[in-house]
C-alpha cells in the first residue's frame, strides 16, 4: 500500500500492528477526558470535530470561536514530553510527523485567521496536569 509517504512500512511484529490499528482519530481517551472535565467545570455546548470552521477542531465553542485540539503527544511530536521517535523506518515516520506538524500549524492558521482563538491541549498535559490543563482552558473561554 502507499501513501503520500511513499510506500508503507510493514510492522514489526503483530503487537504493533494491534497498536497500531487501535489508533483513532476521534473520541481518544485524552478527548475523552477533556469532555468530561470541561462539562464537569460547567462548560457544555461545544461542538464535536465541527465541519463548519477549517480543521474540523476535536472541540469547537462557535459562540465564543474557541477552537481545541486534544494531540497525541507521539503523533503530533509534543514539545513538553518530546517522546521518542520509532527505530524502524526512521525515514518514513520522520516524514509521517512532519507532515502532521504541517497540518496542525496550517489547521491554526486558518482557524486564527477567521477569528478563532486556537488552544492545543497535549496528551501528557492532561495526564500530568488536568486542573491546571482546565483553567487554561476556561481563562479562553470567559475572554471568548
Amino acid at each position: 500500500m502507499a501513501s503520500k509517504l511513499g510506500p508503507i512500512p510493514e510492522p514489526s511484529s503483530p503487537a504493533v500492528s494491534r497498536s497500531m490499528k487501535g489508533n483513532r482519530g476521534r473520541d481518544t481517551k485524552p478527548e475523552l477526558e477533556l469532555r468530561h472535565l470541561l462539562r464537569e467545570a460547567g462548560y457544555p455546548g461545544y461542538r464535536l470535530h465541527w465541519k463548519k470552521v477549517p480543521g474540523h477542531p476535536d472541540i469547537a465553542y462557535p459562540g465564543r470561536k474557541v477552537a481545541i485540539f486534544v494531540n497525541g503527544c507521539f503523533w503530533h511530536r509534543c514539545p513538553h514530553c518530546q517522546p521518542a521517535e520509532p527505530k524502524s523506518h526512521s525515514e518514513f515516520w520522520r516524514k509521517k510527523f512532519e507532515l502532521n506538524q504541517e497540518r496542525d500549524a496550517r489547521k491554526t492558521q486558518e482557524l486564527e485567521e477567521a477569528g478563532w482563538t486556537v488552544l492545543t491541549v497535549w496528551e501528557c498535559q492532561l495526564r500530568d496536569r488536568p486542573q491546571e490543563t482546565l483553567v487554561r482552558i476556561a481563562e479562553q473561554l470567559r475572554c471568548g
